[in-house]
């Protein structure tokens, strides 16, 4: 439900029929039909600039002080480093030689996420590992192949020095399990064959769509490696992460949305080369508050997924509508100069919702456009494109 005269995006969908048409037997149903919101940067070659662009440097040299700030520090990655080495090694001989044990069969053993991306935030020293096996994921096989892990990384451990921070734990979840210590901690994600996927036994096995995710995460990965390697890219990532972290709206944002959004704000433009960070940090916040994540929108497909999976149909209808709210209010904060308040140089995240003053322009918060339905009538026509479906989940290896 959409309140009157607030409608963010517009529809998708196409018109009525003919005149008198309606519930004929042969009308078919409403196509949907996405639209990209309007950008500036594709759409340079016909808005041609009539001036020089003003100097943007104050937010360039900024933007790479924030992405500093939240890189790990040389302490942070050592740390986590080791442990996937020791963990890697211990994963990749039973996958060669696994021995007298058969608990389980490991097919391959993946890194994933954002230590594999090369996007490792501050103060978050997790890496990620999907175990791929052979044989069916049960529920007990984490327990299992978790102690013979611990075990051989012990035996390793043997004949070092082992400071106490370096001492290491071992946990269990419903993914999986994790390999720990004071300094860093290795995510342990069980997955197997996509030809078992169908076999798998709710009742028996780990959750079908917990499976899947750890499947999706090394595809992830791969187009990562393949596609975003670009520094640039890694830069932005950060701040998008940052920034989902500290405005609630922009929350639903997950690990592979801020990925794939970096992605394009920097590579889709008419020359297909990077843009500098500041000109794309500027068009995501344009782009979002545009409405490239609402009903209607094109928005992103996942590049990963068959089908034209539009990544923000993973947010519902009121996330949707916060993110691009959220985003409305904060480019007018941006154009007016307020970058040390979205960045986090000054910690004031209530731009976002309240009223703010800059050199006389006073910036109001936007309202809410979409409004939950209080119930639905069984004779109400579904929206094509609020009921659409995503299989993308969010990734714990990002």
């Amino acid at each position: 439900m959409v309140r009157s005269g607030m409608m963010r995006g517009g529809r998708g969908g196409m018109g009525m029929g003919m005149r008198g048409m309606r519930g004929a037997p042969f009308m078919h149903k409403k196509s949907f039909l996405p639209r990209h919101p309007f950008d500036l940067t594709l759409a340079e070659p016909a808005f041609p600039r009539v001036s020089a662009p003003p100097d943007d440097s104050v937010l360039t040299n900024a933007l790479l002080k924030r992405s500093q700030d939240l890189t790990p520090t040389q302490q942070e990655q050592t740390a986590i480093s080791n442990l996937v080495t020791k963990v890697q090694a211990v994963l990749d001989n039973l996958v060669i030689a696994p021995g007298d044990f058969n608990k389980c069969q490991l097919d391959e053993v993946r890194q994933v996420g954002s230590f594999k991306k090369g996007t490792m935030m501050a103060g978050h020293n997790v890496a990620d590992i999907v175990i791929i096996l052979k044989t069916l994921p049960t529920k007990d096989v984490a327990e299992v192949l978790g102690k013979k892990v611990e075990e051989d990384i012990q035996k390793s451990m043997k004949t070092e020095v082992v400071p106490k921070s370096e001492a290491i734990a071992l946990e269990y979840n419903d993914k999986g399990f994790e390999i720990w210590n004071s300094l860093a901690r290795v995510r342990c994600l069980i997955a197997t064959l996509p030809q078992n996927i169908r076999k798998l036994d709710a009742e028996k096995h780990l959750d079908f769509k917990v499976v899947q995710s750890h499947l999706a995460s090394i595809r992830h990965a791969r187009w990562f490696e393949e596609n975003a390697h670009h520094s640039t890219i890694k830069v932005l990532i950060r701040i998008l992460k940052d920034l989902s972290n500290r405005f609630e709206g922009f929350a639903p944002l997950n690990p592979w949305i801020c990925d794939l959004l970096a992605h394009s704000a920097i590579m889709n433009n008419p020359s297909r080369q990077a843009l500098p960070v500041n000109l794309a940090f500027r068009r995501i916040f344009q782009l979002l508050a545009s409405g490239l994540f609402v009903p209607g929108s094109a928005g992103i497909t996942d590049p990963c997924e068959v089908g034209h999976i539009r990544v923000h149909t993973s947010m519902n209808l009121v996330q949707q509508d916060e993110c691009c709210m959220v985003a409305q209010t904060l480019v007018r904060v941006l154009a007016h100069g307020g970058y040390k308040h979205i960045l986090g140089f000054v910690e004031n995240t209530t731009v976002a919702k309240e009223m703010s003053v800059w050199d006389g322009v006073v910036v109001s918060p936007m309202e809410p456009a979409y409004e939950k339905p209080t119930e639905k009538k069984d004779d109400e026509e579904e929206d094509m494109e609020c009921v659409e479906e995503s299989t993308m989940e969010d990734d714990n290896g990002e």
